[in-house]
């Protein structure tokens, strides 16, 4: 308010930018040491703040620093959780072990080292000691919130995002959970494809155990550098060749993502940027399978039929596909189909509204305020979280995109190989194939 203040007593805009640029610095600050310090399930919440599409310049420049870069675990701590787990002296299973991490997290660090008998580089992925019991703890402190939350105007069912986080953050402390689904989700994404549109890294399976994961080390640049690499390599990040690897590193995310939650329903749902490496080329590599999520049939398919609503503005359906996934709303406004497709958009898709950069959700002419969720399927939030980490990629690339356009195809294609036709998705298919070859005609 203060702030506020200050700047609308100043007449000249620029000063009146610089102003706001130095009060959310000041603000960036004071969340990334109390995020920092306090640890746990609050450096999830960094990660979640540190979105372009969400937060100020100064907030996602700094916050983004704990999506890799939290504090580490000192080594000696480090190697005592290896030797309980793995039964044996670091120096008897590996032949070099860089005891400085290539990053640490909400909940792990990582380490470069190399197997005895082993010529290949891995990565060893220790847990914090400790860290469960505190980040459960905070849970269940934000669930309290939560309740009270969705008891003031935002009608929006909270609580059951936050029991679906419980669920989800639980699964990350069983690293051989993580494994099985490193090792399932490569296994789809390489054999159902000629090139597998993301790198997933081999385990190996001999050094698993609940807080030790060793897997392959893939060699690439964190995508949150990637301006920087730019930059080095004398590229203009606003060029040509910047905007095409730009379009071509999302597209293969979004591939692969349409792919996992469409087709298969078992998915990797933690895009964030310290989990994107960018390797030779465009290639993409998505690391850390901690939170995976697999969709029951009813909701992959009826998360197809909203997908396909949203990428073609139909906006009398999107109350159906609602209703089949369990999504309760309650409208307050006149035009309720189209606020509901808004808020479809705002809740699945990544492609942000004409000339906004800067999503707020609980604005006061936001769909979310004029239509009450009072119901969201806890298994949802694992899709709605993908969609909204994708999106703050792409904003932060400076590329405004859509996935249900993009997974249209993808959803098409799951309805008919399930034999579910209770849409005309054929009769759909051959009058945009009409309206393409007319097109193509002129």
């Amino acid at each position: 308010m203060v702030c506020q203040l200050r700047v609308s007593l100043v007449k000249d805009a620029k000063k009146q930018e610089q102003m706001w640029e130095r009060q959310h610095e000041q603000a960036a600050d004071k969340i990334y040491f109390m995020c920092s310090d306090l640890g746990g399930f609050f450096l999830k919440i960094a990660q979640l703040l540190a979105k372009p599409d969400m937060a100020p310049a100064a907030w996602v420049r700094k916050l983004v620093t704990l999506c890799d870069q939290a504090p580490a675990t000192p080594f000696d701590a480090v190697q005592r959780v290896l030797e309980k787990e793995l039964g044996q002296s670091i120096d008897e299973i590996f032949d070099t072990f860089d005891e400085k991490p290539l990053g640490s997290a909400s909940i792990a660090q990582v380490h470069k080292a190399r197997v005895k008998g082993n010529k290949m580089d891995v990565v060893v992925k220790v847990q914090h000691p400790g860290i469960e019991k505190l980040m459960m703890t905070d849970i269940r402190n934000l669930q309290l919130f939560a309740l009270y939350v969705q008891r003031t105007d935002i009608k929006f069912d909270l609580y059951s995002i936050t029991k679906e986080m419980e669920t989800q953050i639980g699964y990350e402390f069983d690293f051989k959970r993580e494994a099985n689904a490193m090792e399932r989700i490569r296994h789809f994404l390489y054999e159902n494809n000629k090139k597998s549109p993301v790198i997933v890294p081999r385990v190996l399976r001999d050094t698993v155990t609940k807080k030790v994961l060793v897997m392959e080390y893939i060699n690439g640049i964190p995508i949150l550098s990637l301006g920087d690499e730019m930059a080095r390599r004398g590229i203009n990040p606003h060029g040509k060749i910047a905007e095409a690897a730009k379009q071509s590193i999302l597209n293969s995310l979004s591939r692969a993502y349409g792919q996992m939650i469409l087709k298969s329903g078992f998915f990797h749902a933690d895009p964030h940027p310290g989990n994107i490496l960018i390797c030779n080329g465009p290639e993409v590599a998505l690391l850390d399978y901690g939170q995976v999520k697999e969709l029951p049939n009813n909701l992959r398919l009826g998360f197809a039929n909203l997908v396909i609503d949203m990428a073609d503005n139909n906006a009398s359906r999107v109350a159906q596909s609602f209703r089949e996934l369990g999504l309760h709303t309650v409208a307050k406004c006149e035009n309720e189909q189209q606020e509901l497709l808004r808020l479809a958009q705002t809740l699945f898709d990544t492609k942000m509204p004409a000339g906004q950069t800067v999503l707020q959700p609980f604005a006061d002419d936001s769909s979310i305020k004029k239509i009450a969720v009072e119901a969201f399927p806890e298994e949802l939030f694992s899709v709605l979280r993908t969609v909204v980490l994708l999106r703050g990629l792409s904003v932060g690339m400076g590329v405004n995109y859509s996935c249900a356009e993009q997974w249209r195809s993808m959803a098409e294609e799951a309805l008919l190989s399930s034999g579910r036709l209770t849409r005309d998705v054929k009769g759909t298919s051959r009058r945009r194939a009409s309206l393409r070859s007319l097109r193509a005609g002129r």
